[in-house]
């Protein structure tokens, strides 16, 4: 899939006035996207289709159903992609969820967006019987969260974007995506919500090109603060001078 088309362009980011935070949740929060593409290996393994891993690999982030469109020309709105990703999702749980170890610094980015009193909700493409047990590995298992299962395509479609949009009830020029590939890159910015990306999940700084920022993990987002638009909440933006 090319990423690419209807993108919006978003404010630089000496000029966002943000109150809603969408975090991504595989590479991101948690360290999953080799075990994502295991199960996947596996999965297409059983049916038949090869496809090497390290394909895979640059593929995780993006939807299971566009994934499979991708790899196997195996339509969305179909029965057969759904049975195989229903599939790929046991696999994920049965054998691979328990590699799975938080990034650095996930809890404590989650809790000091919380204490500046921005909102904060997951968006992901990973299905939600999956979600809860990868926020648990976060120590994050109590934010909200919009799935793949509450929106026809996930990412780099900006469905799952524009749907904790909606679930916040905040404009898109009030939000940040953090993500870490180029699929949230790209969702983000068709959506019209500026991106801060995240080294951690495979990606170099060219393949998150469009991001207004690029740090190596959670723990670096913290380290460098001051560089973001999270520098201050916006309540500290709208206070009188």
């Amino acid at each position: 899939m090319t990423l690419s088309g209807n993108t919006i362009r978003t404010a630089p980011a000496e000029r966002l006035r943000v109150e809603a935070v969408l975090l991504d949740i595989d590479g991101t929060l948690v360290d999953s996207n080799d075990a994502h593409a295991k199960a996947w290996k596996d999965v297409l393994d059983e049916n038949g289709i090869d496809a090497r891993f390290e394909y895979l690999r640059r593929l995780i982030g993006m939807g299971g159903e566009l994934l499979l469109e991708e790899v196997a020309g195996i339509p969305p709105a179909t029965s057969r992609s759904k049975a195989i990703r229903d599939r790929r999702d046991a696999i994920f749980r049965e054998r691979y969820l328990s590699e799975v170890r938080p990034q650095p610094g996930a809890r404590a980015l989650v809790d000091k967006l919380v204490q500046r009193n921005f909102r904060v909700i997951a968006a992901t493409s990973t299905a939600e019987e999956n979600v809860r047990p990868l926020l648990a590995i976060a120590g994050a298992d109590d934010l909200a969260t919009v799935s793949s299962d509450d929106v026809s395509l996930a990412k780099p479609e900006p469905d799952v974007v524009r749907a904790a949009l909606r679930k916040l009830d905040v404009n898109a020029d009030r939000a940040i995506l953090i993500g870490d590939t180029p699929y949230d890159v790209e969702a983000g910015r068709r959506a019209g919500v500026a991106v801060i990306a995240l080294r951690c999940g495979g990606w170099d700084d060219e393949a998150l090109d469009g991001a207004i920022e690029v740090f190596d993990d959670p723990e670096d987002l913290l380290k460098n603060w001051m560089q973001t638009p999270f520098r201050k909440s916006l309540a500290d933006l709208d206070a009188p001078l």
